[in-house]
């Protein structure tokens, strides 16, 4: 049983992730299918579902023009390239043919193409999403066991503020954020190997910063990333001692880590009433263990009516004043987003501030509502850590 929502996990799939982008053209395809190719290399039975059902593109950058289709026993035989599993509506309909198609269809063959499908035993299913937020994004969030989505951008301003639109929508469908990626990062001449922010750089991590999501990496502008998409033969397969390959491998690697991580974590799914202690969150000694994870908690509860207390798998014990985390927050309310400029003046927060609520969001981090009337801040585990840490290194210079 998926925990996030209750929905029966597919038998024999491990994670489905999504791959989603606020818009389009932002290479949200091509890093679905170079991540599936990544994660086969190192080992895992991987498949890939073009769920973009009006604008098919995965079988031509898997070199699977002209596969069709078939049924076996009731089931979709999916093709296979590069040891990848696929699904495309491009199978169903041929790569020329457009799928004219209303809502309910489109939202019918995306459930067809993830539950009737003879995956077999897979550890990631990958669903590559079309842009946007609308009806595919909202059934698949909403009918499917995800593991997470990933958010694809570009390190632009336009594309980060849409980007970021497309992962607060998943937030509200309690979908885990498994974390960004920035792709067209920079451009290395080839010749004198001079950098060039065509597009900017590290708009993605300072987006995930001031979000408080994982930074999973960022993908260069190479030529070659576009020629082999188009020729079938992609980039991690054609050249996979390139930098544009190895970048790949590397979110591969973090997001690999980041679900195992999720996996062993020891918290449940909480909501959390402060005044009375209903719904409190485990707190398991017994989830400490040595080189354990420094940002998996294995506890939280309320040490006072004024103090959170968190304890992490590494043995770490935290105590958070929960007015200066009310402080803390990030949200786009209290922290401009795109410059990270704190609009949040402290004058203007009362004393007695308190959560009146503490719910999970995925397996990454917390939400507080407040008896302030504030709800919308994110504080994931990464950064309450440090916020424990620094105010524990304060706490010892004040001494």
């Amino acid at each position: 049983m998926d925990a996030r929502n209750g929905q029966e996990k597919l038998p024999g799939i491990t994670h489905i992730i999504a791959v989603a982008s606020g818009k389009g053209g932002v290479g949200k395809s091509t890093v679905s299918v170079n991540l599936a190719l990544a994660l086969q290399q190192m080992g895992a039975r991987t498949g890939i579902a073009d769920t973009d059902v009006l604008g098919p593109s995965i079988p031509t950058m898997l070199g699977a023009t002209g596969a069709e289709a078939k049924q076996e026993g009731g089931k979709i035989i999916p093709a296979e390239r590069y040891q990848v599993k696929l699904i495309s509506m491009a199978m169903l309909t041929g790569d020329d043919a457009p799928a004219i198609l209303r809502g309910p269809m489109v939202s019918k063959y995306i459930r067809l193409f993830i539950s009737e499908v003879a995956w077999g035993t897979l550890d990631y299913l990958i669903l590559d999403l079309p842009p946007g937020t609308g009806d595919t994004q909202l059934t698949i969030a909403q009918s499917t066991p995800l593991s997470g989505v990933i958010i694809v951008t570009t390190p632009q301003d336009v594309s980060l503020n849409i980007a970021r639109r497309g992962l607060r929508m998943f937030e509200k469908v309690k979908v885990p954020i498994l974390g960004i990626v920035e792709n067209m990062s920079s451009f290395s001449c080839p010749t004198c190997g001079t950098r060039t922010d065509i597009f900017r750089h590290g708009g993605g991590l300072r987006m995930s910063q001031a979000l408080g999501v994982p930074f999973l990496g960022s993908i260069p502008i190479d030529p070659d990333i576009t020629t082999g998409g188009d020729a079938g033969s992609p980039v991690v397969v054609a050249k996979p001692d390139s930098d544009a390959a190895l970048a790949y491998k590397a979110i591969a690697i973090q997001l690999a880590r980041g679900l195992a991580v999720a996996r062993d974590a020891i918290l449940e799914p909480f909501a959390w009433t402060w005044a009375t202690d209903a719904g409190v969150p485990v707190w398991l000694e017994s989830g400490v263990r040595p080189g354990g994870e420094r940002t998996v908690p294995v506890g939280l509860r309320q040490r006072d009516p004024r103090t959170l207390s968190i304890l992490w798998q590494d043995g770490a014990r935290h105590d958070y004043d929960v007015r200066d985390l009310r402080l803390a927050c990030r949200c786009a309310l209290c922290v401009e987003e795109t410059t990270g400029h704190k609009v949040l003046d402290p004058k203007t927060v009362r004393a007695d501030v308190a959560p009146r609520a503490i719910s999970s969001v995925g397996t990454y981090a917390i939400t507080f509502a407040w008896n302030d009337g504030h709800s919308t801040g994110i504080y994931s585990f990464d950064t309450l850590r440090a916020l424990g840490e620094r105010a524990a290194t304060q706490e010892a210079h004040d001494v």
